[in-house]
């Protein structure tokens, strides 16, 4: 059993070190200071395998603590007329039921296990039970650490918060041991990686339940939760058995990481085919400019459907929501006032609306796969003067694009506030909209230049950035906190207008200066 553990920790260890130096590689200041045989220098392996073990030793907390963070106590604060311990449960509990089926680790093909159970033949029953065996052990330690930690810190009872780790772990080992069960009788294995539409539609299900209740002012009661989280953890001392008897456990890995393999080799191909569903193919489609004007007019005329019809679409969307403010204030005028309070210290909410409907990311890729794929391979392409023209060309256009959505939502703002009561100083107004259309400005700019930087594509259309994905990343995470943030709109607003210009003024500098030299495929 030591032998088994000790080979699957090796593996995961080798793995992760060659992506801790890959990434280290992917840093642009960084990579210069590198040797050109990173992999053969000892003393970064060596640095390497620290980090790896270090994650190992922080994986069993860290996603946990975000976790509890963002989705369990963060979105429990925001219900301010219920009580924070009741909706803290409450959330906890139906997050911890999709958990059990989204994440089930035995049911999910990665890399370790192609590596020991296909190409090194290691024992599929003994490599499986010790691996399930480990992850349990650290959902057990991490999730008690947390749940006491945050759990306390909401006001939840101790015996509460001591039960929640068994009740994470026992619905897993539930889940788990149906999906056996499921395997003998149909011969297909579960795979957390492609859920189906049910699977999905009770996700769904299920976080509108977690938080749609408490926005209504239900929460499930602690004795009703406390009975759910004991039945859990009896189902999973059930369901060991079944786990520890199971003996296919070979065919089961077989079958998905067969899948696993497939998916691979069709990722590629599944993505360029899935971007070109989205082009026009209308013949018609013409231009009478000339240069990098023509192509991109007739870029964006052939991906109207994923640019300015989506574009369209939110702004329909912003639209009925605005005038259904309207008509609430008409049907309950009671409402008023409280929606006047909110627009006076919530405008640091907006910054995650505009970062969710912002078309960033979806024009940016489009660029990719059906332009800059191909072009990348000319050398008049990649020129300093083509790059930094035709930057500033799509600059201008993916703003007009994001434009029409922000402008109607500040305007509708401002409209509402206004119809709610109004406020003692005009200029509030003015900065709602203006601040509205600036956040729009700054993430048209934003993923532009970080394509333009750290253009995170390879000629096959795979992304091998690792730096691309830290900074989307970062950019969720700080619109994300945004929400908690509450300042006067005036304050937040003129900070707001101020902290965007000099950003895309920032942004654009850099990539006068650099995307010359890195706007290029990846190798």
């Amino acid at each position: 059993m030591n032998k088994t553990l000790k080979i699957s920790f090796d593996l995961k260890n080798t793995y992760r070190v060659n992506s801790v130096l890959y990434g280290l590689k992917q840093i642009p200041l960084v990579k210069k200071l590198l040797p050109e045989k990173l992999y053969g220098v000892r003393g970064l392996k060596v640095f390497a395998n620290v980090v790896a073990v270090l994650w190992e030793v922080c994986s069993a907390f860290l996603g946990k603590i975000l976790y509890f963070l963002i989705m369990v106590s963060g979105a429990a604060a925001m219900y301010g007329n219920m009580p924070k311990d009741g909706a803290f449960v409450h959330c906890f509990l139906f997050l911890s039921v999709i958990g059990s089926f989204m994440n089930t680790h035995l049911f999910n093909p990665t890399r370790d296990k192609y590596y020991a159970i296909i190409l090194m033949r290691m024992d599929a029953r003994e490599y499986t039970l010790i691996n399930y065996g480990y992850m349990i052990l650290k959902v057990l330690v991490g999730f008690l650490a947390c749940g006491l930690f945050f759990g306390m810190g909401a006001g939840v009872p101790v015996w509460l918060c001591v039960m929640m780790p068994f009740f994470v772990a026992g619905i897993k080992i539930t889940v788990a041991a149906s999906n056996l069960r499921s395997y003998k009788r149909t011969g297909d294995a579960y795979n957390e990686n492609r859920l189906g539409k049910f699977a999905w539609l009770a996700v769904g299900l299920l976080l509108a339940l977690a938080y749609g209740l408490p926005a209504l002012g239900i929460i499930v009661p602690e004795y009703a939760a406390a009975a759910v989280m004991a039945a859990g953890v009896i189902g999973g001392i059930l369901s060991v058995r079944r786990i520890i008897g199971f003996d296919e456990y070979r065919a089961v890995n077989q079958q998905l990481l067969s899948q696993l393999l497939t998916q691979m080799d069709a990722m590629g191909s599944a993505a360029k085919n899935a971007s070109e569903k989205v082009i026009s193919a209308d013949t018609d489609i013409k231009s009478d400019k000339k240069g990098f004007e023509f192509l991109n007019e007739l870029f964006v005329k052939r991906h109207r459907k994923i640019l300015w019809k989506s574009a369209l679409r939110l702004t329909a969307v912003c639209l009925f929501l605005i005038l259904g403010c309207l008509l609430a204030f008409y049907i309950r005028p009671e409402i008023r006032q409280g929606a006047n309070e909110l627009l006076m210290t919530f405008l640091p909410y907006f910054v995650f609306i505009m970062y969710a409907i912002n078309r960033g990311t979806g024009f940016t890729r489009a660029l990719f796969m059906n332009c800059d794929h191909s072009l990348l391979t000319y050398s008049f392409y990649k020129q300093p003067k083509m790059v930094l023209k035709l930057f500033a060309i799509r600059l201008r256009e993916i703003i007009k694009i994001n434009l029409l959505p922000a402008a109607v939502l500040g305007a509708g703002l401002a409209l509402i506030l206004y119809v709610s009561g109004g406020t003692e100083n005009p200029i509030n107004y003015v900065v709602i909209f203006v601040s509205i259309v600036a956040m729009s400005v700054f993430f048209s700019v934003h993923y532009l230049t970080i394509y333009y930087l750290l253009q995170p594509y390879n000629a096959g259309t795979e992304m091998k950035s690792g730096m691309y994905q830290v900074v989307l990343t970062v950019t969720y995470i700080v619109c994300f906190a945004m929400m908690r943030l509450r300042l006067d709109t005036l304050i937040f607003g003129v900070l707001c207008i101020a902290f965007c210009a000099v950003y895309c003024g920032a942004a654009c500098l850099l990539v006068y200066k650099f995307a010359p030299r890195t706007f290029k495929l990846r190798s």
